[in-house]
């Protein structure tokens, strides 16, 4: 047990809805009324589950519900799971910066947290300033900070800055000398929220090895919150998965990320069925989204082959009657256009219905939303049927490794590029 670092024993987060009225105050004193006698609190048997997506039917709601897990010194636990699930309050608990409602955490050793970055800069101060201010609200005494000073400044990027109000920084200046000030700090436990959603992609590469290096080089225990799989799967040792503040999976973090995938790729209409029409003269019967087993799916990870099904029929022979099939991105801007004639490569002349698959390689969609328009038409004529925004699926970034990380928006398509040394 020595090597436990942090244990977390049934630790649940109930927090009341809507606007504090002055029944607050009664419930305070009822709920101090109940501990003073020894009996439970007595709101705590009537909150709901935390489900974002739904209208709250009770004054209280539960954050977290009986989290349970240990972390062992040297590990780097991933947090995943979608928004609303509970990740940052259950970093607000291990942080003290709330208590929990119920439940108990055991730590060994000094904790820092990123979870808000830039918490404690004034804009009037200089970055030089600032560094010492910020540095000592998160626990640095002055003899630490003027020791690893230049390192800070070097690794902000903002030198040339350094002694101008912080006021006068750009977003991603004021972010870049924040993290800079945080990252150097020299925890037994490091808790980091979200840190990827900040600055540019050079720095956010930065903030990566950062914590890389936290943890391999220096044996330091690590907490990370994010939701580029790619980047859990590489700096992870193991994950958990939140959902409605329970945890619903626990594995190394590779498992824990293909989880992720699979129970999100239910969310989204992966299939799609035409009812029978009979004005319909030619017409797409179903569509659908598989992966490689066969298996429905529309969530898919960067490296994982696509397939697309489609089910046609026609009851008019014409040879020049095509498929044609346009993938666009969640901005609608049209990645590629396939188009296929059904007559002497899909149908067989004499017979009026196909099924065939298009299949897509893997590491070929950058991360992001996407669906797909498809018809049965005549070019330049007329169109028998039209389907649009059908089949909608998402890339998940699964990574291959933290140089291939370009930021939030790495475009539409991952280039199969080659290096000519000359």
């Amino acid at each position: 047990m020595s090597d436990i670092i942090i244990q977390v024993e049934n630790i649940s987060k109930q927090y009341r809805l809507g606007q504090v009225s002055r029944k607050a105050l009664s419930h305070d004193i009822n709920r101090w009324w109940y501990k003073v006698r020894g009996k439970d609190d007595p709101y705590l048997k009537i909150g709901q589950k935390n489900d974002s997506a739904k209208n709250g039917t009770r004054e209280y709601v539960w954050a977290l519900r009986d989290i349970n897990f240990e972390v062992k010194r040297g590990e780097v636990l991933g947090i995943i799971g979608k928004n609303g699930a509970g990740k940052s309050t259950l970093l607000k608990i291990l942080s003290k910066v709330t208590a929990p409602t119920t439940g108990r955490i055991k730590t060994r050793g000094r904790i820092a947290s990123l979870l808000e970055v830039g918490t404690g800069f004034h804009p009037e101060l200089t970055g030089r300033e600032n560094i010492f201010l910020n540095g000592a609200i998160l626990g640095m005494t002055k003899k630490e900070i003027e020791k690893k000073f230049d390192e800070i400044v070097d690794f902000s990027g903002v030198e040339l800055y350094i002694d101008t109000p912080v006021k006068r920084y750009s977003s991603g200046m004021y972010v870049r000398l924040a993290f800079a000030v945080a990252a150097h700090l020299e925890p037994d436990i490091l808790i980091v929220d979200e840190v990827l959603a900040v600055g540019d992609a050079e720095f956010q590469k930065k903030c990566l090895g950062r914590i890389k290096d936290v943890s391999e080089k220096e044996g330091r225990t690590v907490l990370f919150v994010s939701h580029q799989m790619g980047s859990i799967a590489q700096l992870c040792n193991r994950a958990i998965l939140l959902q409605n503040g329970k945890i619903i999976f626990d594995n190394v973090a590779k498992k824990t990320a293909d989880y992720y995938l699979q129970t999100n790729s239910n969310e989204l209409e992966s299939f799609y069925n035409t009812e029978s029409d009979e004005k319909l003269i030619s017409f797409i019967r179903e569509i659908e989204l598989i992966d490689i087993s066969g298996n429905l799916k529309s969530g898919f990870g960067t490296n994982e082959k696509i397939f697309l099904r489609l089910s046609v029929e026609t009851k008019k022979y014409n040879p020049s009657i095509e498929i044609g099939l346009a993938l666009f991105d969640k901005r609608k801007v049209r990645v590629f256009t396939i188009h296929e004639k059904l007559y002497n490569t899909i149908l067989n002349k004499g017979k009026n219905k196909a099924e065939f698959i298009i299949e897509l390689p893997g590491y070929f969609l950058a991360p992001g939303m996407y669906s797909w328009v498809a018809t049965i038409h005549i070019p330049h004529q007329e169109s028998y049927h039209l389907l649009e925004d059908v089949c909608t699926f998402s890339i998940i970034d699964t990574g291959t490794n933290l140089s291939d990380y370009e930021g939030k928006d790495m475009g539409i398509v991952l280039p199969n590029y080659k290096i000519i040394h000359v």
